[in-house]
């Protein structure tokens, strides 16, 4: 891939740009010493694309004074996946390099369906996700708010490994009528069925492998008594099998846990799941806090019971817990739903009247729900706390952090490309061209170049980093970027939101106006590949109207 073909790449750039300070041929055993990084700002972007700065250069030369001939190597540099540069200064900040833009744009946009794809793959990785609200059978009137986020957050992290190439295994099925349909309405890609016929047999088994193992006594009646407290099989000493097993990152104050028929029928299911994937190398436990200590027991009695892969690398990607402001009582993840497509429907009737009782706004009042409460889950680090605001101004399309705020743009796209098709049928503007005979070098607002710098560009690695599981971790918890994607397109459609506030796209049906609206209809065709990417990973269906 030479500069200016193919597909080109910021941590390609960034290798590319480190190692040339160091005059590193190209890719060893390990990556260079980090020293530039990628502008974002729009200030910044005016004068310099990557920078160097001279406090981290002072560490490589004196005074921090790049020579001459490391500064000329620097601009013709030509490596696989780095766009050409366009120049190469030695400033009071440091060393700055600009890309040559049009080239940048031509790489970028007569190859948009590149910039969809994640950067990196995971081919013949395998991971079991226990999304830990959904087990025990659960009834849609205890699902609380934590156990939604959890699920989601299962729902979306599911999705982004899956087009990394990684073998998704989603554990537990649903046989809750009414949990499936409410996970439908949230177009949540969960597997759903009746209680599995194998779950009998391996609750047996796990039985008899308790009955024989030294840390499990049996309980038994008492004469006089018709029940064990609270239905309790066995006695398990998990801080013995702790001690002995030197095994650390666990709660300490793990003791003696009580094991119910509840209990055996998770750890089955997640059992039967490792014996029937291929080489599984990691079982992710999505939990809500409040659930942690109890997946934690699970967690040691499969330990316990199970020498294998699968029992020995567990990871619990914990959720933080999710509050309402002003709530008189607790709201449930169901009320909660009903509140906010009540809101959404409301909402659109004040906007657009009495047209939105048709049948076809149904769907987009479904849609833009999903989005609502996807972003409000979704947007703040798992771990993190979220304190949900119940009030209608916190779903609105105004509110440039909301879900409503990104579909609302999405919706702003697709009317433009239907204005433009509709005016080219009707002869006032000429067909579209091909993306190679497009002139870039009429992309001259700088907010264009944002456009394509800060999210077409680095769509793929944004992909990748909420992908990101650090295995080798220490302790039994782990982090993964799951409000990454959120995140991502809230601050894409802000930045879509003011240029195409700002900027006429659709101009006067003159010839030698052509050129440059077909140049800015390109990139915006890019812009709505990403954020149709980007909203795919989220299970949201692009709008085409709001």
């Amino acid at each position: 891939m030479e500069a200016g073909g193919g597909r080109f790449g910021v941590s390609e750039t960034l290798w590319a740009l480190n190692a040339a300070l160091r005059k590193e041929p190209g890719p060893g055993p390990g990556p260079p010493a980090s020293v530039w990084f990628k502008e974002s700002s729009a200030r910044n972007l005016r004068s310099r694309d990557f920078l160097a700065p001279r406090a981290a250069l002072r560490a490589l030369f004196p005074g921090g004074e790049v020579p001459k001939d490391i500064i000329e190597g620097v601009i013709s540099l030509k490596c696989p996946g780095v766009p050409p540069f366009q120049s190469c200064q030695q400033t009071p900040l440091g060393l700055t390099v600009q890309l040559q833009r049009p080239a940048a744009f031509r790489q970028v946009l007569n190859s948009i369906a590149e910039f969809t794809k994640p950067s990196q793959s995971a081919m013949g990785q395998s991971i079991i996700l226990n999304c830990t609200p959904l087990q025990s059978r659960k009834s849609l009137d205890l699902l609380s708010l934590s156990n939604l986020r959890a699920i989601l957050v299962a729902d979306h992290l599911a999705e982004v490994l899956r087009i990394q190439g990684t073998d998704v295994h989603l554990v537990p099925a649903v046989p809750d009528e009414a949990v499936q349909k409410f996970l439908h309405q949230l177009r949540v890609d969960w597997p759903l069925g009746l209680e599995p016929a194998f779950l009998p047999e391996d609750v047996l088994a796990l039985k008899q492998a308790l009955s024989h193992c030294p840390y499990a006594t049996p309980l038994r009646l008492e004469p006089g008594q018709t029940r064990l407290a609270d239905d309790a099989i066995f006695k398990v000493d998990l801080k013995s099998f702790l001690t002995q097993q030197s095994l650390e990152g666990y709660d300490p104050n793990l003791d003696v846990c009580l094991v119910t028929e509840e209990k055996l029928h998770d750890l089955a299911e997640l059992r039967h799941a490792a014996l029937h994937c291929s080489g599984a190398s990691l079982v992710v436990h999505v939990v809500s806090c409040e659930g942690e200590f109890q997946q934690q027991q699970v967690n040691l009695l499969w330990k316990m019971l199970d020498v294998g892969a699968y029992a020995a690398l567990q990871k619990h990607l914990v959720c933080g817990p999710v509050k309402v402001a002003s709530a008189p009582s607790p709201v449930g993840a169901a009320q909660y739903f009903q509140l906010r497509r009540c809101q959404m429907y409301t909402a659109s009737v004040l906007k657009y009247g009495d047209g939105v009782q048709d049948d076809s706004w149904s769907e987009i009042i479904s849609v833009l729900t999903s989005a609502a409460i996807r972003f409000e889950m979704l947007s703040t680090a798992h771990r993190s706390k979220i304190t949900i605001d119940l009030e209608d101004r916190s779903v609105s399309t105004k509110g440039t952090k909301s879900g409503a705020f990104v579909m609302y743009n999405c919706a702003r796209l697709a009317t433009l490309f239907r204005t433009y098709q509709q005016a080219a049928e009707q002869g006032a503007y000429p067909a579209f061209p091909p993306a190679s005979q497009l002139n870039f070098s009429s992309l001259r607002d700088e907010s264009e170049w944002l456009l394509l710098f800060n999210y077409i560009l680095p769509f793929p690695e944004a992909l990748s980093q909420a992908a990101r599981l650090p295995v080798s971790s220490q302790g039994i918890r782990i982090t993964a970027s799951t409000e990454a994607v959120c995140k991502f397109l809230i601050h894409l459609s802000m930045d879509f939101s003011s240029y195409y506030n700002r900027v006429h796209i659709l101009g006067e049906p003159r010839p030698h106006l052509f050129s440059q609206m077909f140049a800015r209809l390109q990139l915006l065709r890019g812009v709505r590949d990403v954020i149709h990417g980007a909203l795919a990973k989220l299970h949201l269906p692009p709008l085409s109207q709001i």
